[in-house]
């Protein structure tokens, strides 16, 4: 995953003034982009995707567009993009010169294009036969992962690989100790005590991004603690939900592991890169990250190295269902541009991108999940073997949604968060703030209110 940085309405205005500064930008960053030419357009043969190149590149992709071309004589598709492709594609999006199939990245927000109209419903395709499956193209995906892309009952936004929070640590390490990965928090207590006796932190994070902190131990907590219909309230703001009694008292249990000295000192401060490099050279035995941590630091994982998944410990006596795993598309998800040429091309191609059999083929080759479940026998890589087997087990999955929808208000949960780490405040002014932020944003009549469904 790229390095994080503040997202949302910054990177998308809305204003008709800022737009029109946005257009004249276009003019001086269209250099270098392979737009395709009006007449080439009009051929109903050419295809111009722009994709986010994160840890999992873009030579899959490029080598689907050959594949497809090879099926479709006469057919021309370019997949070009970057780290922070988002930069590029908003200014096209702003002067009417979008792609024809875009992937924005984790760095846009992409809701205030489906309100706007910029992007197109697949609902139409989604309805029809899907590429080499006897089901329709929307029976193929996950239904709860699909549901998400979807705004006034159309969908917007179709998702491909996806990934899962929990907590990554070394089986080999573990092994050596005789250590055993806890399933709940009551097991977890006493092994940090072994490892700390080890000289090893139990636990690194990434505390610079604090999402990686929320979304791998804190929400799990609340949603074990108080059930998964209690942050689903909150995500939706219902009065009172982010101060109710599983929100505060998952925000006790991290300041508890913070003063029995379970989290690695100075994790407060390290960006993603340098915390996984604390589980990498064992200064740290656990951390919370997401399954494309494997592919992000592959080239520096030692020899003997067992990286290994296990869900984030629950809570022995919580209301919340201890199968549940967060699961979220990567980088968002796949849009069709209004504005864009060659619709009817553009939705083809990600039907075979998407294909049960190229699925299957990215889970083998990249190592993550996928939101379309694959239909033969899965030969996955080692670390993406528990992944695997606890998404298969998972009665429903969840994801942090409101991190997209109001992106000013998670930058307030972040902030937060973080103040109370370094004890500027205390668990019940935590809450008290993420409260208050929530109403701000339900008494905000100019934000588009989402819904979990």
């Amino acid at each position: 995953m790229a390095e994080r940085v503040d997202c949302g309405v910054k990177y998308w205005i809305s204003t008709a003034s800022c737009r029109r500064s946005l257009i004249v930008l276009a003019a001086f960053l269209a250099v270098g982009f392979s737009v395709s030419s009006a007449s080439a357009a009009e051929d109903g043969k050419t295809l111009e995707v722009q994709a986010f190149r994160g840890g999992y590149g873009l030579d899959f992709f490029q080598k689907a567009a050959k594949e497809y071309e090879g099926k479709h004589p006469g057919v021309k598709i370019t997949v070009d993009g970057n780290p922070r492709v988002w930069e590029q594609l908003i200014p096209r999006f702003a002067d009417g010169t979008p792609p024809d199939l875009t992937w924005p990245g984790w760095g846009m927000n992409i809701w205030p294009l489906v309100f706007e109209g910029q992007l197109l419903p697949f609902d139409k395709w989604l309805d029809g036969p899907a590429d080499g499956s006897k089901k329709t193209w929307r029976q193929t995906f996950s239904p709860n992962l699909l549901v998400r892309g979807q705004y006034k009952g159309k969908t917007y936004i179709l998702p491909y690989n996806i990934d899962a929070y929990g907590i990554w640590y070394n089986k080999a390490l573990f092994d050596q100790h005789g250590w055993k990965a806890p399933a709940t928090y009551e097991e977890l207590l006493p092994l940090c005590e072994k490892i700390k006796a080890a000289h090893i932190a139990p636990l690194t994070f990434t505390g610079r991004y604090p999402m990686y902190l929320l979304n791998g131990i804190y929400y799990p907590w609340v949603i074990s603690i108080g059930g998964l219909d209690g942050y689903k309230n909150a995500q939706n703001l219902v009065p009172g939900a982010w101060k109710a009694p599983a929100f505060l008292e998952a925000a006790k249990r991290i300041m508890e592991m913070k003063k029995l000295g379970n989290f690695e000192a100075g994790c407060v401060g390290m960006n993603h890169t340098e915390s996984q490099m604390e589980l990498l050279v064992g200064r740290a035995a656990m951390i919370p990250c997401g399954t494309w941590l494997h592919a992000e630091m592959e080239n520096l994982i030692p020899k003997g190295f067992e990286m290994t998944y296990m869900k984030t410990p629950v809570f022995a006596n919580g209301k919340g269902d201890p199968t549940l795993i967060y699961a979220s598309a990567d980088g968002k998800g796949w849009v069709i541009p209004t504005k864009g040429h060659n619709h009817e091309l553009a939705a083809d191609f990600y039907r075979y991108l998407s294909s049960p059999a190229k699925a299957k083929e990215f889970i083998e080759t990249k190592g993550t999940l996928m939101s379309v479940i694959p239909e033969t026998e899965l030969h996955p890589p080692p670390h993406l073997v528990e992944p695997l087997k606890c998404m298969k087990e998972a009665k429903s999955t969840w994801a942090t949604e409101q991190q997209d929808w109001y992106p000013a208000f998670e930058t307030l949960i972040e902030n937060s968060l973080k103040d109370m780490y370094n004890e500027m405040i205390t668990p019940e002014q935590f809450v008290d703030i993420l409260e208050n932020g929530a109403a701000a944003v339900r008494n905000d009549p100019s934000i588009t209110k989402m819904k979990v469904q």
